[in-house]
């Protein structure tokens, strides 16, 4: 079940995102870091309701977020659709127990609906060029590869720009 996250499962939460960059860093992958994602990044998206959670046997297992607002870095990309009813996915995270079991791609799923339901235009995202896995992920499920941006705080690589076009 996929419902819009509360504040108490902001701890949850936190414990997922951390679990997933200790994953994620045995595997070479520095994605996520002690700056990101952060109790104050998950508020802010609580308070926008941008924040949905994936509940199994009454808990929380994953997260993701997904709103219109554009960060200013990706200004610089190429979109394929104009910047205008685009949404942005950010945060996805499951809990490496319950990695490769589906889950990553229902959360999409969700997302993409949303997006066809509401008439958007695309969604758009940004992914670690240094995540193989998720740059299979997100190619598989139609996503195209445009430009790169850096996150400074985050990493020195950079992090690919995707977008999928809502048909």
């Amino acid at each position: 079940m996929i419902r819009r996250a509360v504040e108490t499962d902001l701890p949850t939460l936190l414990e997922i995102t951390d679990a997933c960059a200790a994953d994620m860093k045995k595997r070479g992958v520095f994605q996520w870091n002690e700056t990101y994602p952060n109790t104050a990044i998950f508020n802010k998206d609580l308070e926008e309701e941008a924040l949905y959670v994936f509940v199994f046997e009454n808990a929380v297992i994953g997260c993701i977020m997904f709103s219109e607002e554009k960060d200013a870095l990706y200004n610089q990309i190429q979109w394929l659709t104009p910047d205008e009813k685009n949404l942005y996915v950010h945060r996805l995270a499951v809990h490496p127990q319950y990695q490769k079991q589906g889950v990553g791609q229902k959360l999409m799923d969700f997302a993409e609906d949303y997006a066809k339901k509401n008439q958007y235009r695309s969604l758009r995202l940004d992914t670690f060029s240094k995540n193989p896995r998720n740059l299979r992920f997100y190619k598989a499920r139609g996503y195209t590869k445009l430009g790169d941006v850096y996150f400074v705080k985050q990493s020195k690589d950079p992090f690919h720009c995707f977008e999928k076009v809502i048909k």
